[in-house]
């Protein structure tokens, strides 16, 4: 990553905006949008959450974390329904305290903390995994979603792991072949905005950009989401879930021309999911709900937003048929 200090570079124009749209035989000025669900396969909550929304229309697509233990169950729900866009959610961290995960290539790696499971914080992946290490297991992961059955539409990464965000550090270089070499689409946004980049992140996003370009990997033009807490939570101001929807629908109304990826983490609030992670399961319990919210579904149309999925974005990738 650069340390460069210039302007933040301007990737914003019309002809950026507008590649993407035409390649998918979309109109200029289009406002185009998936909806995917981060952490599929991280429990159950998540896998009932998410297998309802993919089925009722809720989201567009979901992303499976492949090490984790509730991963057989969403990846053969995806596999016997290929018709899904299901792709895979490359994970080199483990988050909460009570409940955590291994690499697939095994604990003699620099992949794993002291206690053999993958580190919790992005920073120490990036200090201390080895490249190697991380091209093994980004693989390996992919290879098991396959091997299950798995019709992968595309690829992203749980908790940004391999974007150099902390330290300056990435490991984008084998998750770009990887992508290449399957034929496969990368959550990598190409324009800054909504990101809150400095100059030196900004310039490392376009360099990484045009890495993907060369190597035809195909990424979406924005990525954003909302707040992964509550507001307040575990107070009396704890945010309600009409303000977590009215946030969203804010989102929705301020899509600009091009294809954004927002992505979500919709999960069953529960003893189970409570049990499972250390905060936000009621953020996880809302974000499930208002994905089912007529409200959303209401400013979509007013808006004339255009929804689409990971799997047309694939299509364009690997030259074949746009699905309808």
């Amino acid at each position: 990553m650069s340390d460069r200090t210039d302007p933040v570079p301007d990737l914003s124009t019309p002809d950026a905006s507008g590649r993407l749209l035409d390649r998918l035989g979309l109109p200029p000025g289009t406002r185009a949008l998936i909806v995917n669900a981060d952490d599929f396969g991280m429990c159950h909550p998540a896998n009932a959450a998410i297998a309802e929304r993919l089925e009722d229309g809720g989201i567009d697509s979901a992303t499976v974390m492949v090490p984790c233990s509730w991963s057989p169950e969403a990846l053969a729900f995806a596999a016997d329904r290929p018709g899904l866009d299901v792709g895979v959610h490359l994970v080199l961290t483990s988050e909460w305290r009570s409940y955590r995960w291994r690499p697939l290539t095994g604990t003699a790696t620099s992949l794993v903390d002291a206690e053999g499971f993958f580190p919790s914080d992005v920073a120490t992946v990036e200090r201390t995994a080895d490249e190697a290490d991380v091209a093994a297991e980004v693989a390996a992961q992919l290879a098991a979603a396959l091997a299950a059955g798995v019709d992968v539409t595309h690829l992203d990464n749980h908790m940004g792991s391999v974007y150099g965000l902390e330290t300056g550090r990435n490991f984008l270089a084998p998750v770009l072949e990887l992508a290449a070499r399957h034929g496969l689409p990368f959550r990598l946004p190409r324009h800054p905005d909504g990101l809150g980049l400095d100059a030196a992140r900004a310039h490392a996003l376009a360099a990484a950009v045009a890495a993907a370009d060369a190597l035809g990997v195909v990424v979406p033009d924005r990525l954003w989401t909302h707040p992964f807490e509550l507001r307040d939570e575990g107070t009396d101001h704890e945010e309600r879930y009409e303000e977590v929807r009215d946030g969203y629908l804010r989102l929705l109304r301020a899509l600009p021309p091009g294809v954004t990826e927002l992505y979500l983490h919709p999960m069953i609030d529960g003893e189970e999911l409570r049990a499972t992670v250390d905060f936000a399961a009621a953020k996880r319990g809302y974000e499930h709900r208002l994905l089912g919210d007529p409200m959303v579904a209401s400013v979509l149309a007013e808006e004339g937003v255009v929804r689409i999925g990971w799997r047309a974005l694939r299509a364009i990738q690997r030259g074949e048929r746009m699905p309808a």
